[in-house]
């Protein structure tokens, strides 16, 4: 218990500041001023993903250099910087430093189908909040927190553990969500600076007690005389292997099984970021204020967190143990890619559309911002309750250098190469097959998540196998270690 609970209460609070960040960086990004939900593509494809890059190369080098503990403070402590600089500094003086007359003049050079690409130039503080806010979920989530509960924890604990860890994450957007919506509400009648200056206090506020938990961990439990507590410093007391990121990638492309966890990642920032936009256009459509399209977001993050908090806590490790890792792992892209699918053909059928929402009794482009709000919250759900307890778990019968240098270049490159495929998939079309609009390509996207979904089926079937392949000789090789 004295390892159990601060890892619940880490996790819950990793993934409050995420859910903040989220809400925010969509409703900043998609509502401002010369931008919309077509910049989220340039941003994904153009700027996330070379930070991304960026960001593995400085962990990896960072954790050949750095104790554990000193890297998990300076990273926790460079985005808390950050966010404290964007929500003080830069947002309110945001109409001071916009370069609005020259962001002016590239507009008229590249034309209003092409403005989504001048966007990022104009709104370049709210483009690098975007970019902090999309790495803490691959750095703080992916590879911090579950690095450092994989270091601690066996397969027999996972199995108990982890979707209580799962489920504690769970919560953060329940609760999140709500807070985000009364906020939108409630102080509606102010500024929207001064919505982002309360909630990214609140993320700061619970960065320092993510501090805090972890600190305690180190001191209490790792550092612990308990007998119990002896097998968590048997990876700290081994020798570190030194790899380089460029090694990490070379040996992430040489090993098929690191290579199928990849493309469970890859498959899935493909299928959630091809749909995700397209349902953003309409929902900026729908809600053009900063705080209605906020207010919307926020229910479907309570939405989310609700329902995956349940599945997690009551029917994730059951699930687990009655129906095995396979069958769980099936469940996302079958969620994620089918429904994706639905809401990409009604989109590309108007005429369906029209008749269904005439049916129901709303308007079609109700229908669409609900039908898409449908697919974002059940691929969320299928993802934190199904996919990240699977994905964590095949890591787990690996090496210790397999973990630090493999996890990092599949959580923090391959997510970032998923959604930025996507984007840039997306980008291309918009160019040269649309109108400067996500919606005059819906049609053709329908293939794109079809194949996506199809591969991403197939690599959790292969990687099964290896999968208990590797947990029995994991399993053999600590019984002999025993004897």
């Amino acid at each position: 218990m004295k390892k159990l609970l601060p890892l619940v209460l880490m996790k819950f609070l990793v993934s409050v500041i995420y859910c903040i960040l989220f809400c925010l960086k969509e409703t900043i990004t998609v509502t401002s001023k010369g931008s919309g939900a077509e910049a989220i593509t340039v941003l994904k494809s153009v700027v996330v993903l070379p930070a991304a890059f960026i960001a593995a190369l400085c962990y990896s080098r960072m954790s050949n250099i750095l104790k554990k503990t000193t890297l998990f403070y300076a990273t926790t402590g460079s985005f808390l910087v950050i966010l404290f600089l964007y929500a003080f500094a830069l947002y309110p003086n945001a109409d001071f430093l916009t370069p609005t007359q020259s962001a002016d003049w590239l507009t008229s050079l590249v034309g209003e189908t092409n403005t989504h690409w001048v966007s990022i130039y104009r709104n370049w503080m709210h483009a690098l909040f975007f970019v902090t806010a999309e790495l803490w979920g691959s750095i703080m989530i992916l590879v911090v927190f579950w690095g450092f509960a994989n270091d601690i924890t066996s397969v027999s604990e996972a199995k108990r553990s982890y979707n209580l860890y799962i489920a504690a994450g769970n919560l953060a957007p329940m609760f999140t969500g709500i807070a985000v919506t009364w906020v939108s509400t409630k102080l509606s009648i102010f500024a929207f600076a001064f919505t982002v200056k309360c909630l990214i206090s609140f993320a700061l506020i619970a960065g320092v007690l993510v501090i805090g938990m972890y600190t305690y961990v180190q001191k209490k439990v790792i550092g612990s005389s308990l007998p119990e507590a002896e097998p968590l410093t048997t990876q700290s007391n081994t020798k570190k292997e030194k790899l380089s990121f460029i090694q990490g990638m070379r040996h992430l492309l040489g090993s098929p099984y690191l290579l199928g966890i990849a493309v469970l990642v890859v498959g899935y920032g493909l299928c959630i970021t091809l749909v995700e936009v397209a349902w953003k256009a309409n929902l900026k459509l729908a809600f053009p204020d900063p705080a209605e399209y906020q207010a919307f977001t926020g229910v479907c993050q309570s939405m989310v967190g609700t329902f995956a908090f349940f599945i997690s806590a009551f029917l994730g490790s059951s699930m687990l143990r009655r129906l095995g890792w396979r069958a769980t792992a099936q469940m996302a892209p079958v969620v994620v890619g089918g429904s994706g699918l639905a809401f990409l053909l009604l989109c590309s059928s108007p005429s369906f559309n029209q008749f269904l929402s005439t049916t129901v009794g709303i308007t079609p482009l109700l229908m669409l911002v609900y039908l898409g709000a449908f697919n974002n919250v059940a691929s969320k759900i299928a993802k934190y309750s199904f996919f990240d307890p699977t994905k964590e778990m095949a890591f787990i019968p690996l090496t210790d250098a397999e973990k630090v240098k493999g996890k990092a270049s599949i959580d923090i490159v391959g997510s970032r190469l998923g959604k930025s495929g996507a984007s840039w998939i997306q980008v291309f079309l918009i160019s040269f097959a649309g109108s400067g609009s996500v919606l005059s390509i819906t049609h053709l996207l329908v293939p794109i998540v079809f194949l996506a979904t199809s591969g991403w089926v197939y690599s959790v079937q292969s990687l099964h196998q290896k999968f208990s392949r590797k947990t029995r000789e994991m399993e053999v090789a600590s019984d002999v270690a025993l004897t």
